[in-house]
């Protein structure tokens, strides 16, 4: 699992989620397929990702991280990503394939 911190280009935002696959996850946030507020906000910028094996508590980190200040999120940041840069700018998408079923945040 990967918690991780997406914003914007400005950095004027922060999104913190997590995810089992954080290239799938990005490709979405990218391409505009997640909706809601990382869409309004054009959160595509991944500014700080961490792996944590055991689900549970990639869940509790996040929703810690959640409650973080916006201070205490861009000093996290800054400590592993400095010039809050891309980490993801580099990666190469095209062969993920976002299956034909999917829809992010469907109501059943």
């Amino acid at each position: 699992m990967f918690v991780y911190i997406v914003s914007n280009h400005q950095n004027t935002v922060f999104y913190t989620g997590v995810t089992n696959d954080i290239r799938r996850r990005m490709y979405e946030h990218k391409s505009g397929l997640q909706k809601g507020f990382t869409k309004k906000y054009q959160c595509t910028v991944l500014l700080y990702y961490r792996e944590i094996a055991d689900p549970g508590e990639a869940i509790a980190f996040e929703k810690s991280l959640k409650k973080f200040r916006r201070s205490a999120k861009q000093r996290l940041i800054g400590s592993v990503n400095p010039g809050f840069s891309d980490l993801s700018a580099d990666w190469e998408f095209g062969e993920l394939k976002v299956p034909l079923l999917y829809k992010p945040f469907m109501k059943r």
